[in-house]
């Protein structure tokens, strides 16, 4: 028994040894960071750079730290994006911010959050109604108008404040989800929010982009609703085909076979030149063009739908690596985008932090409060408050990349998405713990 008590002391102190270790190196490495972009100093950077890997290497092995490990990785990407930039702006001449090329990568990371969805949470909002309506009405009244705020403010340039005013704009991402079961909040409300956000994202993102930013950068909204759609629903539908022919009966099934075969057919006319007369015979190669693509967007999605499911049939496995790919799909975008907007971010950088920081604080004080007043409960209020200050990063990042400014508009998007990781796990654990203690 001594032995088994000596053993777990020892276990203890490395554990304290470590977690000191790493609170010394991150705030060392913070400090660098600080001074280094204030003086612009590549020396004083690198060493922060550095310092902050020697701190996320130490990080992997606490497990106090297990619930941030995703977010080391994101900070770690961001930190050698800053340091050598050139490293992820092209291979071999190459670009790897090709607009096709992130484009996939968007849709395989909306698919892969898909996966984690259900049709069926369509179905809660029948027996939440309220608690919807108030969620959807903070999350599209409260982060564009703070968005827009903030970018007034600060005075930042006019594409960067429309960024800012931009990742206000986007759906709530399903990270929220995550952090709703850990403060032990509503979780069926949280899913029910976050998937009818997304639904109406092509509708509310590009209006509220239109109003308050179209002074400050061109905004088409036609077009910037069509990218949503291809960017965010075709991969979530490619999820749902899955999900029916898994969860659903014959009838389902059955007219998911008869889209696949519809699709295959239309797939095939358009390969076969049909796109081509398609293009002829429109007066313009604009909107029409772009709403005649949708089609075969769509037919994609059920065939890569119907593909995954049997691929999960024969090998499970892959069903548990599609939240890991999405992952991996965020570390690539955070790379390439961070390395895009380096000179912008280092000019600018501190001050969008802050503002990114009020930006996501502001989200959850005004989020929980607003649903107070409103009349929701405890409970619910927190789920809100996670909805409205988590936002949707990788879709303000997709939507600049679309508007071909992803080194200036996607650049609160860059910023904003790692540290709400941050603040949402460390208020999600908060509330888990009162949650905890209430019930005792």
């Amino acid at each position: 028994m001594l032995i088994q008590d000596g053993s777990e002391q020892t276990t203890k102190t490395r554990g304290g040894f470590r977690l000191a270790l790493w609170l010394i190196l991150m705030l060392v490495g913070g400090l660098l960071a600080i001074a280094g972009v204030a003086s612009s100093s590549p020396l004083l950077l690198k060493a922060s750079g550095v310092t902050l890997f020697a701190a996320f290497a130490v990080g992997l092995f606490l497990n106090e730290l297990a619930g941030y490990r995703f977010t080391f990785w994101i900070l770690l990407a961001n930190i050698i994006s800053l340091l050598q930039p050139q490293w992820f702006i092209s291979i071999h001449g190459f670009s790897l911010t090709n607009s096709w090329l992130l484009l996939m990568v968007i849709q395989l990371i909306m698919f892969g959050m898909g996966t984690q969805m259900s049709f069926r949470d369509f179905a809660q909002v029948a027996k939440m109604p309220h608690g919807v309506v108030v969620g959807l009405c903070c999350q599209f009244l409260i982060m564009p108008l703070i968005g827009f705020a903030l970018a007034k403010l600060f005075g930042f340039p006019a594409e960067i404040g429309a960024g800012v005013i931009l990742i206000g704009c986007c759906s709530c991402g399903l990270a929220s989800n995550v952090l709703t079961f850990l403060a032990k909040g509503n979780l069926a409300l949280s899913v029910s929010i976050t998937a009818i956000s997304t639904l109406i994202a092509p509708i509310m993102t590009p209006l509220w982009m239109k109003i308050l930013a179209g002074s400050m950068v061109y905004i088409d909204p036609a077009k910037m609703s069509l990218n949503i759609i291809k960017m965010v629903l075709v991969p979530i539908i490619a999820a749902f085909v899955h999900d029916w022919l898994t969860n659903y009966g014959r009838s389902v099934v059955r007219s998911v076979y008869i889209a696949a075969a519809v699709s295959v057919v239309w797939l095939v006319f358009l390969m076969s030149g049909g796109w081509s007369w398609l293009q002829s015979i429109t007066l313009t190669d604009g909107l029409v063009i772009k709403l005649l693509g949708l089609p075969g967007y769509f037919a994609v999605a059920v065939c890569f739908g119907l593909i995954y499911h049997y691929l999960t049939k024969r090998y499970p496995q892959i069903e548990k690596w599609m939240p890991k790919v999405s992952m991996a799909g965020i570390v690539y975008f955070t790379l390439v985008s961070t390395a895009e907007g380096r000179d912008h971010l280092l000019e600018v950088g501190l001050l969008l932090l802050f503002a990114a920081f009020l930006h996501n604080t502001l989200g959850y004080l005004l989020g929980y409060w607003g649903s107070r007043m409103l009349g929701m409960n405890r409970r619910d209020a927190r789920t809100i408050a996670i909805e409205v200050g988590t936002q949707n990063g990788s879709m303000g990042i997709g939507i600049a990349t679309e508007m071909k400014k992803l080194a200036t508009l996607g650049l609160a998007s860059i910023i904003f998405a790692p540290l709400m990781n941050v603040t949402g796990s460390i208020l999600a654990n908060y509330w888990r713990k009162s949650e905890l203690e209430e019930s005792t």
